[in-house]
């Protein structure tokens, strides 16, 4: 068994990543603006960005269930190893939950979506202002959770570096030395 992640599954990775560290801190600063076309145009590339990440997320879960990951060291604890695998079970939920439910709220709230400016989706709920604002708070809920699991998630990455001494962030991290 490889006591690395794949390329693919780097790219995937980091490109999820680095797609959630733009997407996020654009909602919290899009939503107070108040109503303007830069606004609409911050909501039009937030949702691109969700879109794009649940599209990565589907080919990524695919590359999961097809190529497995390394196994975890031997001497990490039991308990360890059952939270790593429930974060990242988690971390897959809320990385499709969270477009999804962008997607219904869009919807509800009677804004179609439609990637990068070219390629209209379906509507997946009719035009209902109570659903969309539930939407809202379930969509917002789930993007809170996700800055938390993922706050202990780099934690545990830096963790197991720093502390433990490990190769665990080494396999995630191509350019770190291998101890």
């Amino acid at each position: 068994m490889p006591n690395r992640y794949t390329q693919t599954a780097l790219s995937l990775h980091w490109l999820i990543a680095l797609l959630i560290f733009t997407a996020f801190p654009l909602g919290l600063y899009m939503h107070d603006l108040p109503l303007s076309p830069t606004k609409l145009q911050l909501y039009s590339y937030h949702k691109w960005i969700g879109v794009t990440v649940f599209l990565l997320m589907m080919i990524r879960l695919y590359w999961r269930v097809t190529h497995r990951p390394p196994a975890l060291p031997e001497s990490m604890p039991r308990w360890e190893r059952i939270a790593a695998e429930s974060v990242h079970y988690l971390l897959y939920a809320l990385l499709f939950l969270i477009p999804l439910s962008g997607w219904l709220m869009s919807s509800a709230k009677g804004f179609q979506t439609v990637w990068f400016g070219v390629l209209p989706l379906p509507d997946l709920v009719g035009k209902d202002k109570a659903l969309g604002e539930l939407l809202k708070q379930v969509h917002e809920l789930f993007n809170f959770t996700l800055l938390g699991v993922l706050g202990g998630h780099i934690g545990a990455a830096l963790k197991h570096h720093f502390i433990e001494r490990d190769d665990i962030l080494a396999r995630m991290i191509p350019w770190l030395q291998r101890r």
